[in-house]
């Protein structure tokens, strides 16, 4: 399995807090199947000022350990990108971490404030796309007004971008209103992959492995090899070709 979403980089963000924990997190990812991870600690202007430099550094870090720590697992890195103007300038100046390619395009993992849709979002979207970049929406199923308003997802799929579902909203981590939404999306061929999201190791473990097992036993075997594996590899397979 390959999990394109993950906040294991020690003291960038509210993920992992120190190394320790890091390398815990990544012995259970690879003990539950996952072979490949993206790094993505949040950039958030004014809360998470990560940069390209700063998570470099701190991804170089991690596998100095990761070398000596016999768990069995590739990295890469990019980032979580909360939607904001400044985006715009980020991608001119070429500084935005994408997590792969779609299509010709640049990926970016775009993630919207939990609470509400901002205004502009759909602009911005088009502007992305139209600078050969695609975002990817992050657990669009645990967003607040999606959760209240159907027709908000809606709108968004209309625009044609990608779609990240939550392992744990699918397990009901999150709630039933956002595991049905998950699931609602899987049926309706909305959802591009499945990720951990990981955080940390007592309440955001890395779930991809349950995940998957409840879309095999709801779905199929097929669909969900392609959203743990197939879709995450052919978006993400450069970005750890580069690493390797």
């Amino acid at each position: 399995m390959i999990d394109l979403h993950s906040h294991i980089l020690p003291g960038l963000d509210d993920g992992a807090l120190d190394m320790a924990e890091t390398l815990t997190l990544l012995r259970i990812a690879s003990e539950s199947g996952i072979t490949h991870m993206m790094c993505t600690p949040h950039i958030q202007l004014g809360r998470f000022d990560n940069n390209l430099a700063n998570i470099s550094n701190a991804f170089e870090q991690v596998t100095e350990n990761l070398e000596s720590s016999g768990i069995g697992i590739k990295l890469a890195f990019a980032a979580e990108v909360r939607i904001c103007p400044e985006i715009m300038l980020l991608a001119k100046q070429s500084t935005l971490p994408f997590i792969g390619t779609w299509q010709g395009k640049d990926v970016l993992l775009l993630e919207l404030p939990h609470s509400h849709i901002p205004a502009g979002t759909e602009q911005l979207i088009k502007w992305l796309k139209n600078n050969d970049i695609m975002p990817m929406i992050a657990h669009p199923e645990r967003n607040r007004d999606i959760l209240a308003d159907r027709k908000k997802l809606q709108q968004l799929t209309k625009l044609d971008c990608l779609f990240q579902l939550t392992a744990s909203s699918i397990c009901g981590d999150f709630g039933e209103d956002a595991r049905a939404i998950a699931l609602e999306m899987i049926a309706n061929e909305q959802a591009t992959i499945i990720a951990t999201d990981t955080h940390n190791v007592k309440r955001r473990p890395p779930k991809l492995k349950d995940a998957k097992d409840i879309v095999t036993e709801q779905f199929s075997e097929q669909l969900a090899q392609q959203l743990v594996h197939d879709m995450p590899w052919r978006i993400s397979a450069d970005k750890f070709s580069v690493v390797s």
